[in-house]
């Protein structure tokens, strides 16, 4: 019988840029494409900086829902973020996904518990739900009986394996606080629709009320889109955080 793993537990997601072709002049080519040619490519791949026209077209673009040019780039995600996070994630259809497999590896023993700044009171009706914080005794609840949980529903996965169960049947004692990993890829338009879901933001056309926990990985996804695509994101947020 193998020793018992120890259990470690976190109250944060991971989501690391690893590959990216993508920027503001990839939006300028394929608008322009259509009045001046294929010269457009060459031009917008010279990397002179952004005019004034360029952030006006790109602006017009978002405004009037000109979607198409904003595809013609990728973007390419490393994520590590409890499973119930990912069934969220993945009922957008406008992404690929590869995701670790319980079937082929031994899951890490490694699991989410909400922090102490994690609200936890809902209130509200459905579709506009607010979450308050939870008293010290609520805290400590959660905390107490999602670690106890999951240590023994870790514990009853590895008495499975040292058995000779499958991996594929000693996971379904696992809880969906338990992290998977993931490599999440798209463009520039397909995460503008999966931002104005996923973000609850003051200003925004069509106000979201994301559960916090994807929200904390659109949050960074956001962050890296922000520095590949600086005008796109400007242009998003100014014209009330809705998708092209």
């Amino acid at each position: 019988m193998t020793e018992a793993t120890e259990i470690q537990f976190r109250s944060d997601v991971t989501v690391e840029l690893v590959r990216a072709s993508a920027h503001d002049s990839d939006v300028l080519f394929a608008a322009r494409v259509s009045t001046q040619g294929e010269q457009t490519l060459e031009a917008a791949a010279a990397g002179d900086e952004a005019t004034a026209r360029d952030r006006g077209l790109i602006n017009y673009l978002m405004r009037d829902r000109h979607g198409s040019p904003f595809e013609h780039n990728s973007m390419t995600f490393y994520v590590q973020a409890p499973i119930f996070v990912f069934r969220e994630f993945m009922r957008h259809r406008i992404a690929s996904y590869n995701e670790e497999s319980g079937r082929y590896r031994e899951l890490n023993a490694v699991f989410y518990v909400p922090g102490p700044e994690r609200n936890l009171v809902q209130v509200g009706k459905p579709g506009a739900y607010e979450f308050l914080p939870g008293t010290p005794e609520q805290t400590a609840l959660v905390d107490a009986e999602v670690r106890a949980v999951c240590t023994e529903a870790y514990a009853s996965y590895q008495r499975m394996l040292d058995a000779g169960i499958a991996r594929e049947v000693a996971r379904a004692v696992l809880p969906v606080t338990i992290y998977s990993s993931m490599y999440v890829t798209m463009n520039a338009r397909s995460l503008m629709n999966f931002l104005s879901l996923r973000t609850k933001r003051e200003g925004t056309h069509f106000p979201s009320f994301p559960q916090r926990e994807i929200e904390m990985v659109a949050e960074l996804m956001e962050h890296e889109f922000a520095a590949l695509m600086p005008l796109t994101v400007e242009a998003f947020n100014a014209n009330g955080r809705v998708a092209p």
